[in-house]
């Protein structure tokens, strides 16, 4: 089984995750623009049981677009998001926070209307590029 090691920036917030991740998705909300301080979050998302979390962590607690909760949880220290809880037993997880060039791509781009004209998903990516705004 593949371990996976993430943290913030100063390393005090850490976490496991055991496993491929159940999806790899980019998303072009304003929320994660404003989150990430880039033009798109992307994020690998595990089961809770799959995933370890050791050190100090604030929450933020953010209502989505659909009505449901996400809590981030952020180092108090150095600000970094090291992960997320979803209202669905899952554990989504920056994938920068990993550190790791190889890990996999993303498979799904969400709110292509919000995309920077310059942002592009990888090949073979689902998108919703053709839906209308909400």
């Amino acid at each position: 089984m593949t371990d996976r090691h993430a943290s913030c920036s100063c390393g005090q917030l850490r976490l496991v995750a055991h496993g491929e991740p159940i999806r790899v998705s980019m998303c072009h909300c304003l929320a994660c623009q404003r989150r990430t301080g880039s033009t798109y979050g992307a994020q690998a998302r595990f089961a809770d049981e799959d995933v370890e979390i050791e050190g100090r962590s604030t929450e933020y607690l953010r209502v989505g677009d659909e009505g449901g909760e996400i809590r981030f949880h952020f180092c108090p220290a150095c600000g970094a998001t090291v992960y997320y809880r979803l209202e669905k037993g899952m554990t989504a997880v920056p994938v920068g926070a990993f550190a790791d060039p190889s890990f996999p791509p993303p498979q799904f781009s969400w709110y292509g209307f919000r995309r920077h004209p310059w942002v592009s998903a990888p090949a073979g990516a689902q998108t919703d590029d053709d839906l209308p705004p909400p």
